[in-house]
């Protein structure tokens, strides 16, 4: 599912209009978006967390070229589902 198609389902199960569910659904991620960037843990009960991880400097190795490299440390957004989601998708 895409984002348009996101939009006319949220649409059609809140009776909003379509105008009103995209302005809604791009509330949503930018609230979850800023929230992430200043580092907080995002927790939608029954859904999931989305947080930001720390990934330490390793070393690696160029595929092309075999040589090793250090890989940078940098920070990730992640999603881990909660436990009604994973029963759900079973």
């Amino acid at each position: 599912m895409n984002k348009v198609e996101l939009i006319s389902n949220l649409a059609r199960k809140t009776g909003l209009t379509k105008a009103e569910a995209e302005k809604a659904y791009d509330a949503v991620f930018e609230v979850i978006e800023e929230a992430l960037v200043e580092g907080e843990k995002v927790i939608v009960t029954g859904f999931g967390t989305f947080e930001v991880k720390e990934r330490k400097a390793h070393k690696g190795h160029d595929p092309r070229t075999k040589e090793e490299i250090t890989v940078p440390a940098l920070k990730a957004a992640t999603f881990k589902p909660g436990k009604n989601l994973k029963e759900r998708v079973r």
